[in-house]
């Protein structure tokens, strides 16, 4: 009886696994890093320099931000009715230690990745959730960015807990734009990577692989 229940529980994850949707967002490769759309964040005196490499794990994107700050961002409709999870995996090699991440002054990350969704006519009415693999603050944290309350810092990792090493987070993108800005999302209407030290004149090193979305 009990290896017929374990049978049968293996083949209901299996189903369940098979039945999981999931829509991968970037490819990380030398073509569709040419074809992003790169961003510099307004007054830095650099762009943020990223690069593609490949490992045992597939392709993924360096990004060296030496008093830099750009982003790299693409259009893409994500169903979060069907995909509401987030899936990154990234490592920080040099962190910004020291720096206070709440404040303009200190209002750098060496990875993150913005979620986006458009509330009006202009960017600037966008709403975002600003998912952060931070130096300074524990995983949970949540603030609003100091230049605008129209983005939320969401910290989903923390060198304190791992620096050096690759980290998999996951993340319900639907239920965060309900509890972070009240807002009920179907949709989302764009996706960013970024690594910036504008603020704080440091230098950062990080990775980012395997960033999709899922159904769990």
């Amino acid at each position: 009886m009990k290896i017929f229940l374990k049978i049968l529980i293996n083949i209901i994850i299996s189903i369940n696994l098979a039945l999981a949707e999931e829509l991968k967002v970037f490819d990380f490769t030398e073509t569709e890093l040419s074809e992003l759309q790169v961003r510099k964040v307004r007054g830095a005196d650099n762009k943020t320099l990223y690069t593609v490499g490949i490992n045992d794990n597939g392709n993924y994107l360096k990004s060296v931000a030496d008093n830099a700050a750009s982003g790299l961002g693409k259009e893409i409709k994500i169903d979060l009715d069907k995909t509401p999870f987030i899936n990154i995996t990234w490592k920080i090699e040099k962190d910004l230690s020291g720096i206070r991440e709440n404040t303009k002054k200190g209002h750098d990350f060496a990875a993150r990745v913005f979620v986006i969704k458009k509330t009006g006519a202009t960017p600037l009415s966008n709403r975002a959730i600003n998912y952060v693999f931070s130096s300074n603050n524990e995983v949970g944290a949540n603030f609003p960015s100091p230049y605008t309350k129209k983005s939320i810092d969401n910290v989903l990792a923390s060198t304190k807990d791992n620096l050096n090493e690759w980290v998999t987070v996951k993340a319900n993108v639907k239920e965060d734009f309900k509890r972070l800005h009240n807002l009920d999302v179907k949709e989302l209407d764009g996706i960013a990577i970024m690594s910036d030290t504008d603020n704080s004149k440091k230098k950062s090193i990080a990775y980012f692989q395997n960033i999709y979305f899922s159904s769990q």
